[in-house]
Parts: structure tokens; C-alpha cells; sequence
């Protein structure tokens, strides 16, 4: 079992930057894909950014292709996600999850508590 926490939320400006991290522990870092999903107030959650286990990989939402970047650190068992170009649609609720395997397929088992994001007009 993994054990995920997220930090980095805040309050930003449009227009403006944040870095989100996602600490991992009690399982093997590198040998599983990692994703982040936010959830809006009354919206469902949905998909952000995925990245497979050696950071070779990554797949976007379209809604934040060109504005957000996922990285990994497997020395520091730790997942990023820097969102630039931030919009007032991007308030949400962020969190990091992880997947039982290495590359993008299938679905995610483990996920943190999430981190508030909130982007004032």
C-alpha cells in the first residue's frame, strides 16, 4: 500500500503560478504511474496529468495542455504538477493518486487527501 500527500495549494491570481507536490511512501516509488485529479465545487472529478514510473511518459487534460507540467523525482519518491497561466476555472480541489502499475493504463488505487487550489479573477 501507498501512502500519498499533497502540499503546494494556496491562493493565486489569474495569471499566476503554482507548484503542487505529492510526497509517496510505503511502497516501491519508481515502480508505479502517478496522476493528479481536481474536483470542483458540485463537479465530479476529473482528470488532470498522468505520468508513467520513469517520467517518460505523461498525458494531459486538454483544458491544461501548455499550461500545467507533471514531474517526477523518484529519488525524492515525490510527484510535481506546475500549473502556469492559472484560470479561475482551475479552483478546485487537487489530488495526487497512484496506479498499481508502471505505465498509463489502468485505473488508480491510492490517493491522497488534496490540496485547495484557488484562482481569484
Amino acid at each position: 500500500q501507498v501512502q500519498l500527500a499533497e502540499s503546494g495549494g494556496g491562493l493565486v491570481q489569474a495569471g499566476g503560478s503554482l507548484r503542487l507536490s505529492c510526497a509517496a511512501s510505503g511502497r516501491t516509488f519508481s515502480s508505479y504511474a502517478m496522476g493528479w485529479f481536481r474536483q470542483a465545487p458540485g463537479k465530479e472529478r476529473e482528470f488532470v496529468a498522468a505520468i508513467n514510473w520513469s517520467g517518460g511518459n505523461t498525458d494531459y487534460a486538454d483544458s491544461v495542455k501548455g499550461r500545467f507540467t507533471i514531474s517526477r523525482d523518484n529519488i525524492k519518491n515525490t510527484v510535481y504538477l506546475q500549473m502556469n497561466n492559472l484560470r479561475p476555472q482551475d479552483t478546485a480541489v487537487y489530488y495526487c493518486a497512484a496506479r498499481n502499475r508502471p505505465d498509463l493504463s489502468g485505473g488508480y488505487y491510492a490517493w491522497g487527501q488534496g490540496t485547495q487550489v484557488t484562482v481569484s479573477s
